[in-house]
């Protein structure tokens, strides 16, 4: 099988080059190579030559590992619209739920609507009154991933210090999620091909005591810094199995309502009381051997190998019914039988499209 491995060619090539992109590459590709297919790299570039590139390949599969372009996460959707528009089967999630995960307040309030729990929140913009959601409060980027733009001033306790980090903020982005800061535990749960893998658990014991128990950018990506030693993830987590399961549900009532597909991760916390609450939810992350939805994998006997491969196969049953197979089963729901009008045939064909 002829498979293409789609990444962020400037942040994984370019001058200062991400090289976990790299390595997660080579990673995925060796094990798609042991299992006998043919693979070719292509790196996505802001031109849009790549586009071309892949229509002229003819992929039987596209494994999409763009979490944004040239860097921007906003751009994210965007290549996995041009995977849409060619028909290529590819890994992971519409360009439809990675842009509704992507912004927060939208997804929170999708979620907030269909009875699930999410911390009080509010989006501000320049210019706009602060949102009034209880102290202590947490300010992120509205649209943006990896942690960037959290950090232990993230986090305030009064309406002077929130005002002073929204308009530090605000100078380089215009929109601000605000939301109730739950201090409690946190979890993660992993979903694959509709699943929900061991929960996981990240333990802040090691922080130092006057930090604020969160997985800021540092602990993330400043490998050995305080935050990143003071931020061990542990699975599976040490939790009821009663509580255990209803994380999962939770975390799998969330990736339906958003309509994930392939594989993603729920971000939640647990309060004193013991009631957990849905943080956010990742339409596209990271696939490391290292990262958590590996380590989660691994803790229910899945390894690497099997996870890639589970991914793989995912997408191509997804993308396994055919444009005519889709277009004779609307005429049949439409009213329409088989020996109908051709003109009515051809207007419902234009409506597909």
């Amino acid at each position: 099988m002829k498979i293409a491995l789609l990444f962020d060619g400037p942040s994984a090539l370019g001058k200062a080059a991400d090289l976990s992109i790299l390595e997660t590459l080579e990673a995925i590709e060796t094990v798609l190579l042991g299992a006998r297919h043919q693979i070719t790299r292509i790196a996505a570039q802001p031109d849009g030559r790549w586009v071309e590139r892949m229509r002229r390949g003819k992929y039987d599969l596209v494994f999409n590992m763009c979490e944004g372009l040239d860097g921007v996460a906003a751009l994210e959707p965007s290549v996995i619209s041009a995977l849409e528009v060619l028909g290529v089967p590819f890994t992971g999630s519409s360009s439809w739920t990675a842009a509704l995960c992507l912004r927060k307040h939208v997804v929170n309030s999708f979620l907030e609507r269909a009875g699930l729990p999410v911390p009080p929140f509010g989006m501000i913009r320049r210019g706009a009154p602060l949102p009034t959601v209880g102290f202590p409060a947490i300010c992120k980027p509205s649209a943006e991933d990896a942690s960037i733009g959290v950090e232990q001033r993230s986090v305030v306790r009064t309406t002077r210090a929130l005002a002073s980090r929204v308009a530090a903020m605000h100078e380089r982005w215009n929109e601000i999620l605000v939301q109730r800061y739950i201090d409690g535990r946190e979890v993660n749960v992993g979903i694959v091909a509709n699943s929900a893998l061991p929960v996981a658990e990240i333990m802040f014991d090691g922080l130092p005591k006057k930090m604020w128990r969160i997985v800021s950018y540092r602990s993330k990506w400043i490998a050995g810094s305080d935050e990143d030693l003071g931020t061990v993830p542990v699975c599976p987590a040490d939790l009821t199995e009663m509580l255990t399961e209803e994380i999962k549900q939770l975390a799998l009532a969330a990736w339906r309502l958003v309509g994930g597909t392939g594989y993603g991760r729920v971000d939640l916390r647990i309060d004193s009381a013991g009631r957990p609450w849905i943080l956010e939810v990742n339409a596209n992350p990271d696939i490391a051997p290292d990262a958590g939805l590996a380590r989660m994998a691994n803790a229910a006997g899945v390894d690497f190998a099997a996870l890639i491969l589970t991914v793989c196969d995912e997408a191509l049953d997804r993308h396994d019914t055919s444009v005519d197979e889709r277009w004779a089963l609307a005429r049949q729901l439409s009213g329409i039988a088989d020996d109908g009008d051709p003109a009515a045939l051809q207007l419902l064909a234009v409506g597909e499209r």
